[in-house]
């Protein structure tokens, strides 16, 4: 484990796994941290080399002033990957997360194989947008105490214990400028993609293959009809809350060892 300075910002990272093979990337989501992805580290070790970060502004990682958004983290995380000399590699993303490894993929299609995300931070419709400007308001004023209620609601009746309270936790513990300069840079920010026509403009353009799943069977309906690049699917699990990856962890290893398991069959 490191802290890495790149020049543009110190990125703490973990890296485990041997070092063969196209590398995975796993991206945490908003007000969280690589913690998450340890169980699911140590499990895809055995065959790929592992890369955890922690993006700017949450975990170890420096906490800019400005530039919390999700279109600097990716490209921060090109710098990563150029500075550790790995990829292309097979991007995970989480959330938030998952947008940060698209706009990877479509800012640096070089460092990029594949993605997968997982409940991405895109497609926002209807009565979400609607309140939008009300909860950036509710973060630019009281920053984390106010997103700590939304981490409260993202669970199913079956999360493991603890797993709540782990990610209050994180949320309590990220700094209140990122948790709104995050925010506003997924949906509100110019350019930003969380909103539905530009997250469809922006999907459109990637060119790697992708397997986004969604708790949401609407958004994974309409998110099949954004696909175009051979190989991508959308997948719905309609048994899990917002942190799908943690509540099914075995789940989410099998279904990212089959996945880069293919990517490597037909490189």
């Amino acid at each position: 484990m490191t802290i890495t300075d790149l020049g543009r910002v110190r990125l703490f990272h973990t890296v485990v796994g041997p070092a063969r093979a196209a590398p995975l990337l796993l991206v945490h989501g908003w007000g969280g941290d690589g913690r998450e992805w340890s169980a699911h580290a140590e499990a895809l070790a055995d065959r790929f080399p592992v890369i955890i970060p922690d993006l700017r502004g949450h975990g170890r990682s420096e906490v800019p002033d400005e530039g919390n958004t999700p279109a600097e983290m990716a490209d921060d995380l090109a710098a990563l990957l150029g500075h550790l000399g790995a990829g292309p590699a097979i991007t995970v993303g989480h959330s938030m997360g998952g947008q940060v490894v698209n706009l990877l993929a479509l800012r640096h299609p070089e460092r990029v194989r594949s993605v997968v995300a997982l409940d991405p931070a895109h497609g926002a419709h209807g009565a979400e947008v609607e309140q939008i400007p009300a909860r950036l308001a509710e973060y630019r004023g009281r920053g984390a105490c106010a997103a700590a209620g939304f981490i409260e609601g993202a669970f199913s009746a079956g999360a493991p214990a603890g797993l709540r309270t782990a990610h209050v936790r994180a949320m309590l513990g990220t700094p209140d400028h990122v948790v709104a300069q995050s925010y506003a840079g997924m949906y509100t920010d110019p350019g930003a993609v969380g909103v539905r026509p530009h997250s469809e403009a922006y999907l459109l353009r990637r060119t790697q293959p992708a397997l986004t799943v969604w708790t949401s069977a609407e958004a994974a309906t309409w998110e099949r009809g954004t696909l175009r690049v051979p190989g991508s699917r959308v997948d719905h699990w309609p048994d899990s809350g917002h942190y799908l990856h943690e509540e099914h962890p075995e789940r989410t290893v099998r279904l990212v060892r089959d996945w880069a398991l293919r990517d490597r069959e037909i490189e």
